[in-house]
Formats: C-alpha cells, structure tokens, sequence
C-alpha cells in the first residue's frame, strides 16, 4: 500500500474512532487477550461501554499484577462481577457535601476499588474516632499495598504502587482511576501552578496531625460528651491511628480538604478538577491517601456502599462498546517510545530502519512529517499544544501508531 493510500486508510480506520478521545472512556486498562490474574480470575477492566453521559467500566476488581499475601488477613479474593457508572459530564457539589463512605469510593483504571482511608472499626464502636487504615491494617497489606475486604473485593486505600511507576518523577502523573463524582485521580506529581506551568512537583496534602494529647473534641473543634471521649493519646494509641487526629488547614499543601485541586493536566489541557495520591518524599502513604474525607463533586446513586454493583446488571440506557483503535499494519517491527507524556521530543528506538515519522491530531488530522533515517533517534515535539496526538513511525510498509500527550 503505498502511503497515500495508506495516510488515506488510516484516517478513516481512525476517524470512526476519533470521536473517542474522552479519558473517562480511553484510560482503562482493558484485557482485551483473556488473560488472568489471581486464582484463575479475569483480570483488569473486562468492557467499557459509554453514552453521551456516562461510562461503564465492568471489572472483577482483580488486577493484572501478582498480589498477596495477606498477613493476618483471613480473606480471599474473589470475582466481584461489578460494573461501575460514571458520568462524562462532572459537576461540583455547591450543596453539602458527601462523605466517602466504606467501601468503594472509586476505581482504579485496572478495575481494582478506591476504599477510603476508614478501616471499618472505632473506638467503643461509637463511629466517632474512626480507625485510619494504614497503622491498623497495614501489615496485611500485600507488595502492591492492597489487600481483599471480608466479601472478597481486592482493593487499595493508598497508593496502588504496581498499577503505575511515579517513584520521583520528572513528569506529570498518569491518570490512575476516576472517583464516582467522575474527577479524575491522578498519582502524585502534578504541575508546580494549577495553569499546567513550571515544573513538574509532588502533590502536598493539606493535613496534619492535630497537637492534642487528649481526644476529648473533633478537628472542627466540636466538644464531645465524656462518654464519646477517645483513647488518650499514647504508645497504646498515639496520634494517627484515628481519622480525627487530623486536621485540615487550608493552604498548608497544594491539595484542598478533598485532596485534589483544580487544574491543568495533559490529558484535560483546559483544566478539570483532579485528585491527586498523597506520599512523602520517600513514596510512602500520606493521609489522606486517595479522596479525602468527602467527594469534591456531585455523586450519582448507585456505586457508593460496601456491596453496591455486585453483579450488576449493567447500563440502562443506549451505549457503545469502546474498543481501542487498532490500525492494520503491512508487517511486524517492534519499536520503543519514550516518555509518554513528553514535552520537547519524543525519543524512540526500533529493530530496523525507521524512514519517517508523522504527527496526527487526536481526530486523524496529518499535521506534520519528519525524514529520520535512523533506528533510534528523536522527533520534535516542541511546537506542539499540549494535548493528545498520534505519533506514526514508518519503516517501508510498516508502520507504529503511538497515542502521545503532549505537555
């Protein structure tokens, strides 16, 4: 096929498909080769299906990565046949806001749940000081710090270190799953100002451990009765173990009460609001973790609690089913590219003579081409937007179509 006849073919191969940019529908980790994960179990995002205004993510909450042990967990893994709804069209709550309760509060984008920072369990059983996850359960947490809940739902409620790799980064973080507000959560790096400039910066939470040595008041200052009192604070039950022994204070990080803030990110150049992970210099979990303690925006029925979803039925109105785009190729060659997001250049390197590399818009629009001639090398990435684009590396009739964003 000659590349006329090819460039030809390709935007319309993809043009079908070029209405599918948004992330909501494009981020999942898809299993797409039947491929399985613990006990046997299909791994990953199984379907994602999608209308005008919601997405539907179908999964078994097992990931794709080894997991377990579980030490002291007497619970096992097993298929949660959930199917998640989130909207396309976020809206922030004006109203009062919502708690993120047990269970899932949002999933990963390898169908794996977001549990809260709640383990459960408070003092006396009141529902007061609540107990924090990562001192309590812990150690049961496996390598990839997640561990299944009593009904067999694997989940995370800090940072899901196998789903991505942002040890230190030098770019931005990839979006790892989306909150059932529909906000995107990203991992810890994001740009240093909200307007996507400067450099690129780990995500600060805005909370700390309150200076209390008694848990006779709440974070907001409320007095409690003797008998709501918590623990004293001790060697028993220092501070952390609870939710109540911090507190918000406004500009203390870069992330707001919900752990998130609004911003410019590669994959919504125009802004969007975004959770963000939280760690220490040292990646290590800091409170609180995922979400914060209540949702930034508006939280449709159905996926909140510890059972809902189970073997859900699936959507109730007209949807599509997203697959993503393959492009036929005239042969085999085996490239790598990197990094993914990229701002200047785009590096690459191939097993054969690379002829010529060319830029696509997200919708299939040719853009630009460059002579390479080489089987490793650079492509200019420089005066592009940021955005999303496809990046075609050609070598005789074959051809490598890469999804790029552009920072």
């Amino acid at each position: 096929m000659n590349r006329l006849l090819w460039l030809m073919h390709f935007v319309l191969v993809y043009g079908a498909h070029a209405q599918i940019t948004d992330p909501v529908v494009t981020s999942w980790v898809l299993n797409t080769t039947n491929e399985a994960g613990f006990n046997g179990i299909p791994s990953n995002v199984l379907q994602v299906q999608y209308s005008t205004q919601n997405v539907y993510v179908s999964c078994t909450c097992i990931p794709g990565y080894d997991i377990g042990p579980w030490a002291g967990n007497p619970n096992t893994p097993a298929n949660q046949d959930f199917t998640f709804k989130i909207t396309r069209n976020p809206l922030p709550n004006t109203g009062t806001l919502v708690n993120t309760p047990l269970g899932h509060v949002g999933v990963f984008r390898n169908g794996v749940s977001i549990f809260n920072a709640k383990d459960a369990f408070s003092y006396n059983n009141q529902g007061i000081w609540n107990q924090d996850a990562l001192p309590n359960e812990g150690a049961s947490f496996d390598d990839c710090l997640g561990h299944p809940a009593p009904n067999g739902e694997y989940h995370h409620h800090v940072n899901p270190t196998c789903l991505y790799d942002d040890d230190n980064s030098p770019v931005h973080s990839p979006i790892i799953g989306y909150a059932f507000d529909g906000f995107p959560i990203y991992g810890a790096y994001g740009y240093e100002s909200a307007d996507g400039t400067g450099p690129v910066v780990r995500m600060r939470s805005s909370y700390q451990l309150r200076d209390i040595t008694t848990r006779t008041s709440l974070p907001d200052g409320s007095a409690l009765g003797t008998s709501q009192y918590g623990p004293p604070v001790n060697a028993q039950f220092p501070l952390g173990k609870y939710l109540e022994d911090y507190e918000y204070v406004q500009g203390l990080g870069t992330l707001d009460e919900h752990n998130g803030r609004f911003c410019h990110t590669p994959d919504y150049p125009d802004g969007i609001y975004a959770y963000f992970v939280t760690v220490d210099e040292q990646m290590n979990p800091v409170y609180p973790y995922t979400l914060g303690p209540t949702y930034y925006g508006l939280v449709q029925p159905g996926n909140t609690g510890p059972q809902s979803g189970h073997n859900n039925p699936g959507p109730n109105e007209e949807v599509e089913t997203y697959t993503p785009v393959s492009v036929p190729e005239a042969g085999a060659c085996l490239f790598t590219l990197g990094p993914n997001p990229c701002r200047d250049e785009m590096r690459f390197s191939a097993d054969m003579l690379v002829d010529e590399a060319s830029w696509f818009s997200a919708e299939g629009r040719f853009i630009r081409s460059h002579s390479v001639h080489a089987s490793a090398g650079s492509v200019s990435a420089s005066s592009l937007s940021p955005g999303v684009y496809l990046l075609d590396l050609i070598s005789g009739d074959r051809h490598r179509i890469a999804r790029v964003v552009i920072e």
